[in-house]
């Protein structure tokens, strides 16, 4: 699919932005733009199934693309610009991210001070629906939703044998680091 991105020109998300880096990952080609058969593959790079990766390009990509594209009629292809993703952040969340895409250290030590209880560096899956519940925002279906995907499949992904989601773990898929980290361990598991 065609790109509005200049030809060659790789995009770089800044440093500092944390969201853009997070969903950087899912630019396959690095121009800047993020389709759903990008982030199907990214899905599937992270070792999820078919089916989920499937929904999940769908869900996605349809859910933020005219958020991302301020001004710019609709489009079928579904394209995320990863420059904008900030305008596509919803309500209901930690507030890890602020307004403009950037890491806010203070809510996501909260997110541990308040929910691990059970271990102070770990959240136990009856801890992460209280911190869902936590975030809720009164008539704000969407965001709850949205929230609750994001944290269901971070959980499913990355718990441990035990089922807890350590903290370093959830630092990670802030950054987007952590999507790396699964490409690396399921590129390994197919090698003989």
């Amino acid at each position: 699919m065609a790109s509005s991105a200049s030809p060659g020109v790789k995009f770089v998300p800044e440093e500092d932005n944390f969201l853009q880096r997070h969903v950087a990952f899912f630019d396959r080609n690095k121009d800047g733009i993020v389709y759903p058969s990008e982030t199907y593959q990214g899905f599937r790079a992270i070792g999820c199934g078919y089916l989920l990766s499937a929904f999940a390009s769908l869900f996605i990509n349809m859910g933020l693309s005219s958020k991302t594209r301020p001004g710019k009629g609709f489009s079928f292809s579904f394209p995320i610009e990863v420059k904008n993703i900030h305008l596509a952040k919803h309500g209901s969340d930690s507030g890890v991210y602020d307004k403009n895409g950037r890491f806010v250290a203070s809510k996501f030590e909260e997110i541990f001070a308040k929910h691990s209880k059970t271990h102070g560096d770990a959240l136990t899956g009856e801890e992460l629906k209280q911190l869902l519940n936590a975030n809720k925002e009164p008539n704000d279906r969407k965001g709850a939703i949205a929230g609750y995907t994001e944290w269901k499949m971070l959980h499913y992904l990355c718990k441990d044998k035990n089922g807890l989601l350590h903290k370093e773990t959830v630092r990670a898929a802030y950054d987007g680091s952590l999507f790396e980290q699964l490409e690396k361990q399921t590129a390994s598991k197919k090698l003989p």
